[in-house]
């Protein structure tokens, strides 16, 4: 596919210049709305995922962003996981609190105190497959029972999953968001984020979607999103963007399982080292989440690993000492990073709301790369001894 790394583009004439903007022409007229490349890329993740209709976006935030705004408005509230990445619960609370809508966080592993907070107002459920940074795991099928029984959106952050390891549609997810800028780039060369609508949900059911689902039927969500959101805050995908993350989608698959293969190894191995307190990873037999991360997703939880040392100073002093493992925040990125969570991700929350959300002063967070698996571990090794 061609890059087309234009603005705008020529039309035959001023009649189909106007049935383009009207939307009743299939037509290119302004990158901000829609473009080839573009085009190319979301087709390419629809056939990979066998969903209903894609929307790529410049970021994983602007996915997010557009997706809420799409489906809740002022008065309405939405009930969200209170393990989520900072940004986004950072946006959550305070973005759309400004908007007038209210967010109204619980445990994902409490089922029934969720369902006890829904009223007619709650217009979404929201979840992370794996929670960033501590990888808790909901059990996704309980929570689209839930939206079902109420009639609720679906929405679930895939970006510790992406496509190759989870299915969203196979367990009852309405809206998929992501950022492509993860696993899809793979070499951290390009930001970009997507919006997955898996033709699940009636969208004459929402008061926000009914008027384009008279119009577009089971497309209204995308539409309104081209048509309305993305066209008007311009959160638009460059691209050469989409570009690069059709190239990447190419090697997605053998990117993550060698990450992910050294993601379950470095667990392993951090979970017998006397410097670590504990060990975050749904793929070790001891994790709480073992059993319900073994039945939702393929192959792999992810390839980040979580880890708890005895002192902020200690995980310091582990982070400076790395000398192959880069001092950098991205996931799934090809180079392995790693972060102290609570001064970088979550640094813009409250004591007690990192408290809240479990990430304690002690924990880091290792992304895993496609590095070679015994370097990797040696330099663990050597950081943990020079921390020592």
């Amino acid at each position: 596919m061609p890059v087309y790394d234009c603005v705008s583009f020529e039309l035959e004439s001023a009649e189909e210049m106007e049935a383009a903007f009207l939307g009743r022409k299939n037509a290119h007229a302004y990158t901000r709305i829609t473009n080839p490349t573009v085009e190319d890329f979301e087709r390419r993740i629809k056939n990979v995922t066998g969903s209903s209709a894609v929307a790529a976006l410049s970021s994983g935030m602007a996915a997010i962003t557009n997706a809420i705004l799409a489906v809740a408005g002022a008065g309405d509230n939405l009930i969200a996981s209170k393990f989520l990445f900072g940004d986004t619960y950072s946006f959550f609370k305070d973005t759309l609190g400004e908007l007038g809508i209210e967010v109204r966080f619980i445990d994902p592993l409490d089922l029934k105190g969720c369902e006890a907070l829904i009223d007619d107002h709650t217009r979404a459920l929201y979840v992370e497959t794996i929670s960033n940074p501590l990888l808790t795991v909901p059990d996704i099928g309980a929570f689209s029972e839930l939206a079902k029984k109420y009639n609720l959106v679906l929405i679930a952050d895939t970006t510790m999953t992406p496509p190759y390891l989870f299915n969203s549609k196979d367990y009852g997810v309405d809206i998929e968001v992501l950022s492509a800028t993860k696993a899809i780039s793979g070499g951290a060369t390009v930001l970009g984020g997507l919006i997955i609508d898996n033709g699940s949900y009636d969208w004459n059911n929402n008061r926000m979607l009914a008027q384009y689902a008279k119009k577009f039927g089971p497309f209204a969500l995308i539409a309104k999103i081209r048509k309305q959101i993305s066209r008007y805050l311009g959160g638009c995908l460059a691209p050469h963007n989409a570009y690069l993350l059709s190239l990447g989608l190419e090697t997605l698959a053998l990117r993550m399982e060698r990450a992910c293969s050294n993601a379950r190894d470095i667990a392993e191995y951090l979970a017998g080292k006397k410097e670590v307190v504990t060990v975050h990873y749904p793929g070790l037999r001891k994790s709480r989440f073992y059993g319900i991360a073994q039945k939702q997703f393929l192959l792999f939880p992810g390839c980040v690993v979580s880890f708890e040392l005895k002192s902020r100073s200690d995980c310091f002093a582990f982070i400076n000492a790395l000398q192959i493992i880069r001092r950098s925040t991205n996931l799934h990125d090809n180079k392995t990073l790693c972060i102290h969570a609570g001064s970088t991700i979550m640094a813009q929350l409250s004591e007690q709301e990192k408290q809240s959300a479990g990430v304690s002063d002690s924990l880091i967070r290792m992304s895993v790369g496609i590095e070679d698996r015994e370097d990797l571990i040696h330099d663990i090794e050597q950081a943990l001894a020079m921390k020592g």
